[in-house]
């Protein structure tokens, strides 16, 4: 016997909405989407508009170098003719190669004395123990401080008239054989990374302290190494301070850096060439920076230059 509840008809029950954990008040799929796509445009539209803030100074030189004289700083950005021949005149002027050779002597062995004499100090002020440690290295940092105007009058009286070395490059060379602040700070702060328990093994197994700087330490430095030394060449480089108050007196001794001055003062009207000549100048920094690009930025990051 079938009861009246039995012929009720049957509903079916009301859907209820769920969502699945974890995707409440997510955005729908093709709206995530397109805010990635938009940002990815963003972020890249600013780094290419960076990049060409930075490279079409370089461009603008390098257009000018190969233009003729009627052309250069015109409304005309292309070149109408190639002119390649500029930096053959450039460097077939007179004194040009003397520049080159001061400047690589300058620059390169300025580098080799500076790195060189900076290790020791900053391998000792980094691993040693030594009453007096914290003061030395206030001194370093109050050396990186001082400008090298407030002493220039004292050392060229020094140089000139004491040495007789002035109308040379010597006066700027011979000082970085003592080792330079900027150098000792970073090779200092790279080396405390280090952990001490290399050197420790080192001294177990019979070396002692300058063979453990030289055959452990100094391997594991090579990013710093790298990055220091970039920074002393590329300073020697593009100095025309030093040049300036040293060498002017002799032309046999000018840099690049002082040469171009003299340069584009001879050649005020043919920007062509002084743009050829900026170039000429430009070049060995730029394929260095290029090669040394890896170990450079290395060695940055892990010694904590920033800015």
């Amino acid at each position: 016997m079938s009861t009246r509840t039995d012929r009720l008809p049957r509903t079916a029950p009301e859907p209820t909405s769920r969502t699945a954990p974890g995707t409440a008040g997510r955005p729908p799929a093709p709206y995530g989407r397109r805010a990635a796509t938009l940002e990815w445009i963003a972020v890249h539209a600013l780094a290419v508009a960076a990049a060409l803030f930075f490279v079409l100074p370089f461009v603008f030189v390098l257009l000018t170098a190969v233009m003729s004289d009627s052309q250069a700083l015109t409304r005309d950005l292309w070149p109408n003719t190639w002119e390649w021949g500029n930096f053959r005149t450039v460097w077939e002027t007179p004194g040009f190669l003397t520049w080159w050779r001061n400047t690589l002597l300058y620059a390169g062995l300025g580098t080799v004395l500076a790195v060189g004499s900076s290790i020791p100090v900053a391998y000792a002020l980094a691993k040693f123990r030594f009453r007096g440690r914290n003061l030395m290295m206030m001194a370093v940092i109050a050396m990186m401080m001082l400008p090298p105007q407030v002493v220039i009058v004292p050392m060229y009286l020094f140089w000139s008239k004491q040495l007789g070395l002035s109308g040379t490059l010597w006066p700027l060379i011979v000082p970085m054989a003592f080792g330079n602040p900027f150098t000792i700070f970073l090779l200092r702060q790279f080396l405390l990374t280090i952990p001490r328990e290399y050197t420790e093994a080192a001294r177990i197994d019979g070396c002692g302290e300058f063979r453990a700087m030289v055959r452990v330490v100094l391997p594991m430095a090579r990013p710093a190494l790298a990055a220091v030394a970039l920074f002393h060449f590329f300073y020697c480089w593009n100095d025309y301070f030093g040049p300036q108050i040293y060498a002017s007196e002799n032309p046999g001794a000018w840099t690049l850096s002082y040469g171009l001055e003299s340069f584009k003062g001879a050649h005020q009207t043919d920007w062509n060439l002084t743009m050829a000549a900026t170039v000429l100048v430009m070049a060995p920094v730029i394929v260095v920076f290029f090669f040394a690009q890896k170990a450079f930025i290395e060695g940055v990051t892990l010694t904590g230059v920033k800015g």
